[in-house]
């Protein structure tokens, strides 16, 4: 009697083996997201909901757009996270102000993730945006924002550590955009001057001559906006913001973590 043959086992499956049909779900329920976030758009763009509505109850709402609880669900909590929601523990889900502030906050979170050797593009926006932003804030001069500019130029005057620097010249940058006029530009300056953007850029300063020139560059910025004068305004912003962005370009080519500059 002939012997049986030798029985093969079967190859393991590995779990590397089946990530396909994983893989297309995860694409099926992000385009349902998706969908969900462009009905829950439409929703505010054409009227339905205005700025501080409170979204209908969570079952109705899935009914009316056609879609399941839970992938309305997901896109709640997306625009929650893009600030255009706003979930009220116990109190349900609302349209948020819809503000420039408000909506452009995740900037930050963008720049702040942004790596070295894209820190140089970021200052290119700014040197296209602060300009304009400076010149707006001399041709709407007030005595409160030059006693602001003024009182901020002190403060940094006497800063004696790096974060006291950061906050500083944070405050400086910020108070002419906001004298701008134009939320969404002070909203877009405010995003790119994201606070880790300015620490790594602070960071390491040991170079006096740098927090010299720095200041110095401050000071005709303020001397500009107080005598009203949008052109010597702008100009001086350009030269500041450009300076800035030689070093960085100068301390790219050189290679390795530049000595860190004030913006």
């Amino acid at each position: 009697m002939a012997a049986a043959a030798p029985r093969v086992a079967a190859a393991p499956v590995t779990p590397a083996a089946a990530p396909r049909p994983a893989r297309r779900r995860a694409r099926v329920r992000e385009t349902v997201t998706s969908s969900a976030i462009e009905q829950l758009k439409a929703m505010i763009l054409d009227g339905r909901l205005h700025p501080g509505d409170r979204l209908p109850p969570e079952a109705d709402l899935a009914l009316d757009l056609g879609l399941s609880r839970s992938s309305l669900r997901e896109a709640v909590r997306a625009l929650c996270f893009l600030r255009v929601l706003e979930a009220r523990q116990g109190d349900g889900t609302y349209v948020s102000s819809l503000g420039p502030a408000m909506l452009l906050d995740a900037l930050s979170l963008v720049v702040d993730l942004q790596r070295d050797d894209t820190l140089l593009d970021v200052v290119a926006v700014r040197r296209m945006l602060e300009p304009q932003a400076t010149a707006l804030a001399a041709q709407h001069r007030t005595p409160v924002l030059v006693r602001d500019l003024r009182a901020s130029y002190e403060r940094s005057e006497r800063c004696t550590t790096v974060q006291q620097h950061v906050d500083e010249d944070l405050h400086f940058h910020r108070t002419l955009a906001d004298a701008s006029g134009n939320p969404v530009l002070a909203s877009l300056l405010d995003g790119l001057s994201a606070p880790t953007v300015r620490l790594r850029v602070w960071r390491g300063l040991s170079d006096s001559d740098n927090l010299h020139r720095t200041l110095v560059e401050h000071r005709t910025i303020l001397e500009a906006v107080q005598a009203g004068d949008p052109d010597r305004a702008r100009a001086a912003a350009v030269l500041h913001v450009a300076g800035v962005e030689s070093w960085l370009a100068s301390a790219a080519g050189q290679g390795g973590a530049p000595r860190c500059r004030p913006t």
